[in-house]
């Protein structure tokens, strides 16, 4: 007997609908299955025999050929167990061919019978939509996650009998369903640190602010203990609350790698990745043999903090280039290409030096010119280009850290970054972007003409700063965001002074 069902492969974070095909037939035994699986695909016969054991269930004694179709798409994971299961019960009429049909299936099988969670459910739920498949059977774990996508029933299962019994009639299981989504409000904090914990340092905290603000890239340079780390782990609790659309995207890209809970639904707050300074290539920007997102895409709608910046290596830093410009990232291996989106707001935070002294204005920088030179020069002028903001982090004083004054809370700072965000929206409507940062050179030439004095201005400080065009642009940007944190409609030589303020640290200024 023929029948077929739905599964699903995952290609980057989309995915593609797999057909899949079991015939049962006489003229010889066993199991074998075509369609390009993998290995842990080619596996799943001996978790599927013991699983049908456990769960008194018929395994034929027929042959059983089992195809993944499309052919020319590799089936990598173990999602495939649970829909080749349902599909030899349906082709040995254990359960009936019609409670298969516009029914997608996914989950890996363990030996006991139990359905266990697999990862990238999210984008298969999105894609079953787009396919009017209209209903899922899915590991009970991974149902939050599935219910996200409104349009496709939900049914969430802990076993394989459990599945049996539902396609049956036998039991029944109620649809899963997502709670409700409406953002964060704007006086919510769901994050556990605030900028009231963060005595004194008034310069960066306002450079920060502007980095929400405007979607800028930041590069805050310190000596030990300064506060540098403090004050990016701070950094999401002001950026404004996710869209829908955009905690869909995030949840999409965790749910592929693996990263949600087994209770998760949407991701809530804006994700915050800080990979330590000894990580891969591979593992920042994703790939692998098994493709997987990076870190880089795993920072998508949040923050991206890189402690050390000069302790990574050259080659791990360089392939931050292309996202930080294109707000995507491409892997490209001899087997396949993927594309992640990877649109971050990068914090990088640095020593000074060696000795991590250098400025210093009370402790003695031991290193000598040229270590610090060559200390500075590990990051690439390019790279360099790239970030918008360059800060100096001075030592808190004595004083301020032991001073009872209220600092500001990031809930009033988020307010202001939101007032600028919702005007940048409105100025960018239609045009597919949300934030300064993402301008091109005909947005900026169109939102951010400059009067004379300010054209001026900004010719005297790339004259005397040395600095590239790309830097032109970027301080344009970024005084577009000091005048929407203002509500100014125009940007005025004060807001271009203050951009500039944020340049000084560039590479042919350090030290002077």
């Amino acid at each position: 007997m023929f029948v077929k069902c739905y599964a699903g492969a995952i290609v980057g974070i989309r995915a593609v609908l797999v057909t899949v095909e079991v015939n049962v037939a006489g003229g010889g035994i066993g199991l074998y299955m075509v369609g390009l699986p993998d290995n842990a695909v080619k596996e799943s016969e001996q978790r599927i025999r013991a699983a049908f054991e456990n769960s008194q269930l018929r395994m034929t004694g027929k042959k059983v050929v089992v195809n993944l179709a499309p052919a020319d798409l590799r089936k990598e994971g173990s999602a495939f167990d649970l829909p080749i299961a349902i599909g030899i019960l349906a082709a040995t009429e254990q359960i009936p061919e019609d409670a298969l049909r516009d029914t997608m299936f996914v989950g890996e099988l363990s030996l006991d019978g139990a359905v266990r969670g697999v990862r990238g459910v999210l984008p298969l739920a999105v894609m079953a939509k787009e396919q009017s498949i209209r209903r899922m059977v899915v590991p009970a774990e991974n149902a939050a996650e599935a219910a996200i996508v409104d349009g496709v029933e939900v049914i969430a299962v802990e076993s394989l009998a459990e599945a049996v019994g539902y396609l049956q009639g036998d039991t029944h299981i109620a649809p899963a369903t997502a709670p409700h989504f409406d953002g964060v409000a704007e006086q919510e904090n769901p994050y556990a640190e605030d900028f009231a914990d963060v005595k004194g340092q008034p310069h960066i905290k306002r450079a920060l602010e502007i980095a929400a603000a405007g979607g800028h890239n930041v590069l805050m340079i310190g000596a030990p203990g300064s506060g540098k780390t403090m004050l990016a782990r701070r950094l999401p609790t002001i950026l404004p609350p996710m869209t829908l659309d955009e905690a869909v995207e995030a949840t999409k890209i965790h749910s592929v790698a693996g990263k949600l809970g087994e209770t998760a639904g949407l991701l809530r707050a804006r994700p915050f990745r800080a990979p330590h300074h000894l990580t891969s290539q591979v593992a920042l920007v994703g790939g692998g043999q098994s493709p997987q997102p990076g870190e880089v895409s795993l920072a998508h709608n949040g923050v991206l903090f890189l402690d050390e910046l000069p302790e990574f290596g050259r080659n791990v830093l360089e392939v931050l280039r292309q996202p930080l410009e294109d707000k995507t990232i491409t892997v490209s291996r001899a087997k396949y290409s993927i594309e992640y989106p990877a649109n971050f707001t990068l914090v990088a935070a640095m020593n000074p030096c060696p000795c991590g002294f250098y400025n210093h204005p009370t402790k003695e920088c031991t290193c000598a010119p040229f270590s610090i030179h060559r200390y500075f020069s590990r990051i690439s002028g390019p790279l360099l280009d790239r970030i918008d903001m360059h800060i100096e982090v001075a030592p808190v004083a004595i004083g301020e850290m032991t001073s009872e004054r209220k600092e500001e809370t990031s809930a009033e700072i988020r307010r202001r970054v939101i007032a600028a965000r919702n005007r940048q929206e409105t100025r960018f409507a239609g045009l597919g972007i949300h934030s300064n940062a993402m301008m091109n050179s005909r947005m900026l030439r169109e939102f951010c003409p400059l009067g004379e004095q300010e054209r001026s201005l900004l010719e005297r400080a790339m004259e005397r700063l040395n600095l590239s065009a790309r830097a032109y642009d970027r301080i344009i940007k970024v005084a577009r965001t000091i005048a929407d944190l203002e509500g100014a409609e125009q940007i005025s030589t004060a807001h271009i002074a203050e951009a500039i303020n944020y340049r000084t640290l560039d590479r042919d200024n350090w030290g002077r």
